[in-house]
């Protein structure tokens, strides 16, 4: 893990909401850890000004506010991006991703999306972006734009529920990259809302594995998300005497014989961060 993960990120439940709808914003803002506001897929056919007006009167703190806007080839990429430029906020979710990170966004901490074919087979380059602070990723666009018709198995075929090799693919390797060059990732949506099993064991498997969050699409999942990111008693206590400890050390030091550095400290930050307000 990396320091991106403590700065950037205050929560492993990252809820999105619709920049069209302003009394739901609020509502997402109270619910989750973050709040992705969508100006993209999530948000449907929008009146943009009414959706920035709807950004800038909701009096949302940066901090935990992630802006997505449209994808490079959408005629409303420039709008969007001069919008968040004009504003406080300085996180963007960027979608439709192809070989790179578009100039445009200079300026800007990007959480560059991983949902394209393209974009797919370029996750080194995109991830080295010194614009991109984090990467998330999308199963059901690349299961389209691949041609295929479900990103996981049905119910006739072994390992139901599951993603198909592909995606798990896609998620390693974008897990991986951003790991490789200090950025933080995020785990795909859980589409089935109504899923909260499936939901908690893929949300398990992210945190264990290294993931900084996973976003929902719906109230009902943050709790969920949560009880899977927490961490265990013996976890938290190391975390706080690590961090603790970091602090009489400008480098690496030994806790309990056990080498610490620099990883270690920001895993630790993360771990207090999980830990149930």
């Amino acid at each position: 893990m990396n320091e991106y993960m403590s700065e950037l990120i205050c929560g492993p439940a990252i809820l999105f909401a619709p920049a069209g709808r302003a009394e739901i914003i609020p509502k997402a803002v109270k619910k989750g850890d973050m709040v992705i506001i969508d100006l993209e897929d999530g948000a449907g056919d929008i009146d943009r000004d009414v959706a920035y007006q709807n950004i800038r009167q909701a009096e949302l703190d940066p901090q935990r506010t992630i802006i997505r806007i449209v994808g490079p080839s959408d005629p409303n990429f420039g709008a969007d991006v001069d919008m968040v430029k004009s504003t406080d906020f300085n996180l963007v979710m960027v979608p439709k991703l192809l070989e790179r990170v578009p100039e445009e966004l200079a300026g800007l901490d990007v959480i560059a999306m991983i949902e394209t074919p393209q974009a797919a087979v370029n996750i080194p380059t995109i991830a080295a972006d010194p614009k991109v602070v984090g990467m998330f990723w999308g199963a059901e666009d690349l299961t389209h734009l691949l041609g295929g018709t479900h990103s996981r198995f049905l119910a006739d075929e072994p390992h139901a529920g599951r993603y198909r090799d592909t995606m798990r693919l896609t998620r390693a390797q974008m897990l991986l990259h951003a790991a490789a060059h200090g950025k933080f990732a995020i785990d795909a949506i859980h589409a089935d809302f109504h899923d909260s099993e499936g939901l908690f064991t893929e949300a398990i498997d992210a945190a264990r594995s290294g993931f900084a969050g996973t976003a929902c699409i719906h109230p009902k999942q943050v709790d969920t998300v949560r009880q899977a990111y927490r961490p265990e008693a013996s976890q938290l206590e190391w975390a706080k005497r690590v961090v603790a400890e970091a602090k009489n050390h400008p480098g690496a030091f030994k806790l309990d014989g056990q080498m610490i550095d620099a990883p270690l400290v920001a895993q630790a930050k993360m771990v207090i961060l999980r830990q149930p307000v």
